[in-house]
């Protein structure tokens, strides 16, 4: 309901599973877990879960909400991790739906082609700069332009 506030359009389908939310342009989903819900459920099921989401989704992130991550939100996370070693899934605690939605959209949002070119053209202008207007740059260029003088001669 938020993403729709904010005038983004939802589509549902049957394929996809409960508490998914994929960025088709971008590429990414997003797994929504409560941490609490987790202590009450059998951990296997879930870990079934996310192997599936993984499986399907190349970019996936796990998003674990709990308004307070306390020791045994901190534990089930140390979980997911260690069963999903070595794997691409990116695992990110959020507190509420607001920065989960706030999260889910910056990350959407820089992955999706047009933005990502943009911020590739952003970085590289900002890298030129950076050795344009480097001390140590000029110092280097000065010194080889001194050693060309004195090799021409």
């Amino acid at each position: 309901m938020s993403l729709q506030n904010q005038k983004h359009r939802i589509r549902y389908s049957d394929s996809v599973e409960d508490g998914c939310i994929i960025f088709s342009l971008s590429g990414v989903a997003f797994l929504l877990a409560d941490a609490q819900g987790l202590f009450v459920t059998d951990r296997e099921v879930f870990f079934e879960r996310i192997k599936k989401f993984m499986s399907i989704h190349r970019n996936g992130f796990l998003l674990l909400s709990a308004a307070l991550h306390g020791p045994k939100e901190w534990d089930v996370m140390f979980k997911v991790q260690q069963r999903f070693l070595g794997s691409n899934l990116r695992i990110i605690p959020v507190h509420n739906t607001a920065e989960a939605i706030k999260l889910m959209l910056t990350i959407a949002k820089t992955t999706s082609k047009p933005h990502l070119d943009n911020i590739r053209y952003r970085m590289l202008m900002a890298k030129s700069q950076i050795v344009e207007q480097s001390p140590v740059w000029k110092m280097l260029h000065q010194r080889h332009l001194d050693c060309s003088l004195i090799n021409t001669t």
